[in-house]
């Protein structure tokens, strides 16, 4: 017992490492394809390397002041008394990189670079990047662009002599125009085109050109590219405790990038102080002239508060008034609920003088407030439920069917009474309530005038105070912001490239490339074993049943005919046929012999018999026929098979009907097929001794 035990485990591990090497050797056998395919995802890489435009990031650290934190003075001092305004106080560090983010102020830099056009050289391949240097300045206002309706494409040839040729493309248009010397211009509806040179020319020719030259240029809307630039661009502070933050940009040219940030700075500072010099110069001459006016008519308002509260008398009338908004605010919700009901109740009248409704039941349950009318329709849907099911029994001449019409048409129109009567009903209420509701409205409209002329004077002087004294504050506050003006931000670290390419990465690209040509042939192997459905080996056989296997039978290019095992001789075959005995031997008991009895009954689970004139041989009920024959027709069958699915010919299918079992007309012999899945270099046809039953 300690011996099988032993025995089993030492099988177990054996087959576990027997399964991991076979696993290892079924992706190492397939190696030219992992070469293949690593050196194919190599060459992609660097072919995407290549091609691919390098992305570089420009960072430069700037300082944004703040003056509630540092600045101190007069401003820092009245803004700690409340007497700071919007004008003056400055804005936070997180609200000014908002500010310096905004599409506003990058769209104002893209429009002074005129980055919204782009320069490629053709002859180039790929084709590169022109950045200030392109020969060929193509030029369109800001205010043009913003109004394309598609990006223009602007394709141009440059001869040394300065001659140019253009071929403009705007979504559907095209224009198309030779100028002989530049500067030059192309009207088009979108706007117009100009074309300037940037170098001069010596000699009738472009200094440093001395062959035509391709260039092209991509024109888009300015906001757009703005955009763009404000998913690239990022700010950071570089802490909590200091206003130092640092600007990065994402941008395929590096000089470009350092002249973005320089003028988006410039931008800021010029549009900062232009917004605090020219806001507050409006704003004071606006504040003198609205102090003026303002001390005359607050004057004015006190002096007929004055007057209006010592000639007139003050009367409370808010209980009053409070009963009045609680009856209306009541009258108002009856109103609603009543024209709910009539509205349930024309629906209802719609659908009940619909003639597609002429014996349909009526909804009931709708929440109508009449209970009369309800009880009528609950009838009235019981007498055309009746109809209905009489029907499934009888047609309409049926005389209880035409008794029941004639009761389900007086019932309908007691309906229709009932309906009517309702919703003049219903209409009369909608009147009373109508007048009290407007009986109350003009109780809460006819409140005491002298109260309401008093609250408004008494509203009027208290805004005006409060506006006069505002604007005295507003005064100072801005006296002092003329008094001083400086920039809000300044570069410490001037804008710089930090080295490398951020992307693309060469090393995670070949990295890529590597996982992905191993990870391909893999794929292609998983999916083929997946997609496998032969038999291809011993463990294949293993895999799908727990039976013991005798031996393994190789497939050679041995001709020798239809006997396998010569005498004396020690062939593979030959060998391979003794070994098979010998373990037949080892497997059988004592004066135990092996017959085709028990060949066929050696499975527990049910037998496939597919090839040859073996039905005679059956013991085995769980059998399942498909393509055997029998051989003696005369004697009995030993065993009624599970199903047959086909014989071998008609005799084998008369056969089996004298023995009681069921046999379909469908014919074949498997053995035919049997050449397309095991070839065999030869093979001799056997001459039975008896004649074979077909």
């Amino acid at each position: 017992m300690k011996e099988n035990s032993y025995d089993n485990n030492m099988s177990e591990l054996d087959e576990e490492k027997v399964n991991y090497q076979e696993l290892l050797f079924k992706y190492i056998i397939h190696w030219p394809w992992f070469v293949a395919s690593v050196l194919a995802c190599f060459i992609g890489a660097w072919m995407y390397l290549h091609f691919q435009t390098p992305v570089y990031q420009v960072s430069a650290s700037i300082m944004i002041k703040n003056d509630k934190k540092n600045g101190g003075g007069n401003t820092a001092d009245l803004e700690s008394l409340g007497l700071g305004g919007v004008i003056t106080s400055t804005q936070s560090i997180d609200n000014e990189i908002e500010v310096l983010r905004s599409k506003t102020i990058l769209k104002e830099v893209v429009n002074n670079l005129e980055l919204y056009i782009t320069y490629y050289d053709e002859d180039e391949f790929p084709k590169k990047e022109l950045y200030k240097t392109s020969p060929v300045i193509v030029n369109l206002t800001a205010q043009e662009a913003d109004k394309l309706p598609n990006v223009a494409l602007v394709d141009m040839k440059l001869s040394p002599e300065g001659g140019l040729d253009v071929n403009l493309k705007i979504g559907l248009n095209e224009y198309n125009k030779h100028f002989d010397k530049l500067p030059a211009v192309l009207p088009t509806d979108a706007g117009t085109f100009g074309f300037t040179l940037k170098d001069s020319l010596s000699n009738g020719k472009i200094v440093g050109q001395s062959v035509v030259r391709n260039i092209s240029a991509v024109v888009s809307q300015p906001f757009g590219v703005a955009k763009g630039y404000q998913w690239a661009l990022e700010i950071a502070p570089t802490s909590k405790t200091t206003s130092v933050a640092v600007v990065s940009l994402m941008n395929t040219n590096i000089q470009r990038g350092q002249d973005f940030i320089n003028k988006l700075m410039e931008m800021y500072n010029r549009n900062t102080n232009n917004d605090k010099n020219e806001v507050a110069e409006k704003t004071r001459e606006f504040i003198n002239e609205r102090i003026k006016i303002i001390d005359e008519e607050l004057g004015t308002t006190e002096d007929k508060l004055e007057a209006f509260k010592r000639n007139a008398g003050l009367t409370d009338i808010s209980s009053d008034a409070q009963l009045a908004v609680s009856g209306n605010a009541e009258y108002e919700r009856k109103r609603v609920e009543n024209g709910t009901q009539i509205n349930l109740v024309r629906d209802l009248n719609k659908y009940i003088n619909n003639p597609s409704n002429e014996y349909e039941v009526l909804p009931s349950n709708i929440g109508l407030s009449d209970n009369g009318l309800t009880t009528q329709i609950d009838r009235y849907n019981e007498l055309i439920i009746e109809r209905k099911r009489l029907l499934r029994t009888s047609t309409e001449s049926n005389p209880m069917i035409v008794n029941l019409d004639t009761s389900i048409r007086a019932m309908k129109a007691n309906v229709k009474a009932a309906i009517d009567g309702t919703l003049q009903g219903l209409l009369i209420v909608k009147a009373d309530l109508d007048r009290e509701s407007s009986r109350f409205s003009r109780r809460i409209s006819d409140a005491p005038g002298q109260e309401r002329q008093y609250v408004s004077i008494a509203r009027q002087q208290e805004i005006k105070a409060g506006l006069y004294l505002m604007l005295l504050q507003k005064r100072e506050e801005n006296a002092i912001t003329l008094a001083a003006t400086a920039n809000n931000a300044k570069i410490i670290d001037e804008p710089a490239a930090e080295g490398a390419p951020v992307s693309p990465k060469p090393r995670i690209i070949y990295l890529i490339a590597l996982v992905v040509g191993v990870g391909l042939p893999v794929s292609i192997i998983f999916l083929i074993g997946l997609t496998k459905f032969k038999i291809e080996g011993r463990g294949d056989v293993e895999k799908l049943t727990s039976l013991p296997i005798v031996g393994d039978v190789p497939l050679t290019e041995e001709a020798n005919g239809s006997i396998a095992v010569f005498e004396n001789q020690n062939t593979l075959m030959s060998e391979t046929f003794r070994n098979l005995r010998t373990n037949l031997q080892f497997m059988l008991e004592n004066d135990q012999k092996v017959n085709y009895w028990d060949f066929f009954n050696l499975r527990e689970q049910p037998n496939f018999m597919v090839i040859g004139s073996i039905i005679g041989w059956m013991t085995n009920k769980d059998s399942i026929i498909w393509g055997s024959g029998v051989r003696e027709p005369d004697n009995p069958l030993p065993a009624i098979p599970r199903k047959v699915l086909a014989v071998r010919g008609p005799l084998t299918r008369k056969y089996l009907i004298s023995q009681g079992v069921e046999c379909p007309e469908i014919y074949g012999d498997p053995a035919l097929l049997l050449p397309k899945i095991y070839p065999l270099p030869f093979v001799n046809k056997k001459i039975p001794n008896r004649g074979d039953f077909t």
